[in-house]
């Protein structure tokens, strides 16, 4: 039997397919689902990857099995299935494993309103239903099994994001976009159809086998491409999407990329320019810019653990406006408190658009400080090594500790988090400081106690 601890997750499942799950399986988690959730009916969506549709079809089958009608929307991107789940009002699920190489797949799921499921709100009981199922064998279908529909919702996607942020009266501009050989090909052309933007398409081509590069921003050898194309053509911006297209990266007209935090200090702004006095939700590892543009536009700034787990519930309990993260996933109310990456491009575009600068002018005023972006450290301790940072900095005048994510250290003109990971012996550190000598001092202090 299948070890469901080694491809259950804290927020989703993933795995290599057939070798870690398969159809089978997905049948038992699309019953489960249904059983945990008690619904009526669900919507389902899929990603490009050669294993989705089957996967998606027996999670179906599995959910007919148990009395849910199911609505399968196809192809779409992870934020078009969360759209379908809050205007639908249905629980959903995602099949896609992301940036994750070709041979992984996974399930993303939410109940009505894209809210999420995770370990604490669901996931563990559909854990526990599949593992008995798969020990026991299946449960007999019920009486009346469900039925299975098709519906395209692209349009109505797209509609929904358009009547957000109004693109139409902004200034031309040239935009290249890499999505990657991911669904950011499948859904960009329909968002930005009839818009005053120049579209320059690269790796359209939805492919599963991401033969141009890891459909994985973040890494930034995988924005070289879409870098050189940007400076090569002279368009005013670039755009990376990840595979699943829930995830937007920016870089400006010199191919530079923009980091996450100016993004989501730029798209705060934006919000609270419509919500005036709103809170928005940051994680603890965001710029320090951040939660002054916050304020600096009247909002509220709530600072939280990474994840997207913690910041919906966080948005969700505040009432929150807007959420953004350092790895680039944006959440806005807007959106069923749902991250879309296409939204804060969109954002983007905009506020580009709506004057006559470039965009490095235009995001200088939120990139204030000088980062380290995330180092990895592989370590055999990581409770000894945290503890070590602790014994160094506790005591120091003018230094503060918490624990709210790890371990953050703060002081006049710099701060820095140290965090394990969850699935590897890592531990990441981030650091942030007033001017890029401080910042590589402390950097390299810190470093010198992580790697002892």
């Amino acid at each position: 039997m299948t070890d469901l601890s080694q491809i259950v997750k804290a927020y989703d499942v993933r795995g290599v397919v057939p070798t870690q799950w398969d159809e089978t399986l997905a049948e038992l988690f699309g019953a489960a689902f249904a059983e945990i959730t008690g619904a009526d009916a669900i919507v389902t969506g899929h990603d490009m990857r050669p294993s989705s549709p089957g996967l998606s079809r027996a999670f179906a089958r599995g959910a007919a099995a148990r009395g849910a009608d199911v609505t399968e929307i196809g192809l779409c991107s992870t934020d078009e299935l969360y759209f379908a789940s809050g205007a639908l009002g249905l629980p959903g699920a995602m099949f896609t494993a992301s940036h994750n190489p070709a041979r992984y797949n996974g399930i993303k799921m939410c109940r009505a309103g894209a809210a999420p499921v995770g370990q604490d709100t669901g996931l563990a009981e559909i854990r526990a239903l599949v593992e008995r199922w798969s020990h026991e064998g299946a449960p007999e279908p019920v009486a009346e099994s469900g039925s299975v529909t098709q519906r395209d919702v692209l349009g109505d996607y797209a509609a929904h994001l358009r009547g957000l942020v109004d693109l139409s009266g902004i200034r031309p501009l040239k935009v290249v976009v890499d999505a990657g050989n991911g669904m950011g090909g499948h859904t960009v052309p329909t968002v930005f159809e009839g818009l005053p933007l120049e579209l320059d398409a690269m790796y359209f081509e939805l492919d599963g086998s991401f033969p141009n590069h890891e459909a994985n921003p973040l890494d930034p050898k995988n924005i070289v491409d879409l870098q050189a194309r940007v400076r090569e053509t002279g368009a005013d911006l670039g755009l990376a999407f990840d595979g699943d297209a829930d995830r937007c990266f920016v870089v400006d007209e010199n191919g530079d990329p923009v980091s996450p935090s100016a993004i989501t200090a730029l798209v705060a702004a934006r919000e609270l320019a419509k919500h005036p006095g709103g809170t928005v939700i940051h994680n603890l590892i965001t710029s320090w810019s951040v939660p002054e543009v916050v304020k600096e536009n009247g909002g509220e700034p709530v600072r939280t653990r990474v994840g997207h787990s913690f910041i919906k519930e966080e948005m969700a309990k505040t009432g929150a406006i807007f959420g953004g993260e350092h790895s680039a996933h944006y959440y806005f109310r807007d959106f069923w408190n749902a991250d879309t990456g296409m939204l804060a491009a969109m954002h983007v575009l905009a506020a580009l658009g709506g004057q006559q600068g470039p965009l490095s002018q235009l995001v200088a005023q939120y990139d204030r400080y000088a980062a380290s972006g995330e180092i990895n450290s592989t370590v055999d301790d990581q409770t000894g090594r945290l503890a070590a940072i602790k014994s160094a900095y506790e005591g120091r005048a003018g230094v503060t500790l918490d624990e709210l994510d790890g371990l953050t250290i703060t002081a006049d003109d710099w701060w820095f988090n140290v965090r394990a990971s969850n699935t590897e012996p890592l531990l990441r550190l981030n650091v942030e400081a007033r001017d890029r000598a401080t910042a590589d001092r402390v950097r390299d202090e810190a470093l010198g106690i992580i790697r002892a």
